[in-house]
């Protein structure tokens, strides 16, 4: 793995001047590695940060990498990492036109990486240059420990989807209010709300005379407007008071709360272990937005190589070069889904969306198809939107917010199913639905979703951790519950109970699936599915389980 020579280099400068005149925002510095085959293997377990702690798992990982690259050769055009400063990997034998392709493709990641704000966690501090040191003591544990060192980082893998992610997001994206009045906040916010329980009404004519006073006395204006408060409520400043002596209440992810209440694990002679879990626990909030935007990250990363790359007078007589070098990347499968080809497709509708006006009260009420297909207000700020869209959007309300029918008909989109053709015994795909509702559901399905399993304080007693499951439609896979289980039990020093949902046992329907003729089968309509609560229970390395009740009505 060696720097990118000078001549590359000067490509990368100037596509990011280009960039930079576009509205990309990034800092300075940027470095770029020329790796091998070899490399990529090795790195790609490791999310490519070369100074990730070693695991026994990124072992096997290499491994695989390796027989599955003999059996099908093939390499990424580029990966880069959310660092300080970012660092970016390609491949040795690029020519001058694709680098200039490929770099902006990673400008645009950069970009993504320093301004979204689901990010803003990252921006502060070099992750390469605190998993180098997070790797150095992993190393020592493990010169001293031996085998235990890999229970615990197994144990901890085990439960790092159950990070306090937003948590950690909520801290540092508090908004504050204009006067940075703690008193004024507390007012409106707890005080009329929660003690007072006023009506609507009344609570916006108490805003309505907040402002009146700003606009009248400026600075003064919030000591009038509480001079009036003080004579209407009394009680008020003694209840601000009191609400100031009481902490503000964290919220402890799992990780966390083991680490703060288990007997065994603060013990003098097993502090260790917190430590490794701690930085089990900060790797994996590191990771996190990168799942949640996958494919906002990767659409805008497309939009950005495609839009510069059209504009660039060093790519003149590779254009077709580029079209199929971009169709590989970009093109949208009728099966499946590619997240560069959505992403950037759906960012391109946006920014013609906003163009047009269409993101307003007046089009939303236009009934008329002619109406609303000939509608064009002219707005020409289509790209400024899509900006803010990269700031503020993660995948979940990029998808459920601007996929609508309008986007599903004009990229002829579908959902396919699938169905057994019983007289040649092959699977057939059809189009099962065109319905924007339907594309949008099976995009949002496949997005990453930990299960929501929080510590149940009240019902954690006697050296027992009680878990609960928040159900929301997807049961746990029962494989993983007894390894994982079994693991806490050994970090919380004590019984551990998991309450969770299940799929009730039903009667089996004799001959549904009975072969009705030649020809393609639909497969039968599957009953409705009925769930009961469950509570698994594992103590002295048994596990066992008990149902608690049928759930009705429940997702």
């Amino acid at each position: 793995m060696e720097l990118i020579d000078q001549h590359a280099k000067k490509i990368m400068e100037g596509c990011k001047r280009r960039a930079r005149d576009a509205g990309l925002r990034f800092q300075e510095e940027t470095l770029e590695y020329i790796v091998t085959n070899r490399d990529l293997i090795e790195l790609s377990p490791k999310v490519m940060i070369p100074t990730l702690y070693d695991y026994w798992v990124h072992e096997v990982e290499v491994l695989k990498g390796k027989g599955k690259y003999e059996l099908y050769p093939g390499n990424p055009y580029e990966t880069v990492i959310n660092t300080r400063p970012p660092i970016s990997f390609y491949n040795d034998n690029n020519p001058d036109w694709l680098n200039v392709m490929i770099f902006y493709h990673v400008i645009g990641h950069i970009d993504f990486f320093q301004n979204n704000l689901y990010f803003r966690h990252t921006w502060d501090y070099d992750f390469t240059g605190q998993a180098l040191s997070d790797k150095r003591l992993i190393s020592k544990y493990r010169s001293e420990k031996g085998r235990q060192l890999d229970y615990i980082i197994e144990f901890g893998r085990a439960i790092d989807n159950l990070v306090g992610y937003h948590n950690t997001l909520s801290q540092l994206n508090q908004p504050t209010s204009h006067t940075g009045s703690k008193r004024l906040d507390f007012y409106f916010d707890v005080f009329l709300q929660t003690h007072k329980k006023v009506r609507i009404n009344d609570y916006v004519k108490e805003i309505e005379r907040y402002n009146q006073n700003i606009r009248e006395y400026g600075e003064l204006g919030e000591k009038t407007f509480f001079s009036e408060v003080d004579q209407k409520y009394p009680e008020f400043n003694a209840i601000f008071q009191k609400s100031l002596e009481k902490k503000p209440e964290t919220r402890m992810d799992l990780i966390q709360f083991i680490m703060a209440h288990s007997e065994f694990l603060n013990k003098e002679e097993n502090k260790w272990m917190k430590t490794v879990l701690e930085v089990i626990r900060n790797t994996s909030i590191f990771f996190q937005p990168q799942i949640r935007t996958k494919i906002m990250n990767e659409g805008w990363a497309s939009y950005w190589h495609e839009t510069l790359f059209m504009q660039d007078d060093r790519i003149q007589g590779h254009e077709v070069d580029f079209a199929r070098v971009n169709a590989n990347v970009t093109s949208m499968p009728r099966v499946g889904m590619n997240p560069y080809a959505l992403g950037m497709r759906l960012f391109y509708y946006i920014e013609e969306m906003a163009d047009k006006g269409k993101y307003s009260i007046e089009f939303k009420r236009l009934l008329n198809a002619n109406e609303r297909k000939e509608y064009d207000r002219k707005t020409h700020n289509g790209r400024d939107f899509i900006f803010k869209i990269r700031e503020n959007f993660n995948d979940f309300l990029f998808i459920n917010t601007f996929v609508d029918q309008d986007f599903v008909t004009g990229y002829n989109l579908f959902v396919a199913g699938k169905r057994l053709n019983r007289s040649k015994m092959v699977w057939e795909y059809f189009v099962q639905s065109r319905k924007a509702e339907d594309y949008r559901d099976m995009v949002i399905d496949s997005l990453y979703h930990p299960p929501h399993i929080e510590v149940d304080h009240k019902k954690t007693v006697d050296q027992t951790l009680y878990l609960n499951h928040r159900f929301e439609g997807k049961p746990l896979v029962k494989d993983f519950i007894p390894n994982t289980m079994f693991g806490i039990e050994y970090l919380w020093g004590g019984p551990v109970k998991l309450e969770t949902s299940e799929v009730a046992p039903t009667a089996s329907l004799h001959g549904a699936y009975a072969v009705g003729g030649p020809g393609p089968q639909d497969p039968p309509e599957e009953p409705e599915i009925q769930w009961q609560r469950v509570l698994y229970t594992l103590e002295n390395r048994k596990l066992s389980k008990r149902i608690l009740y049928a759930v009705e009505n429940q997702p």
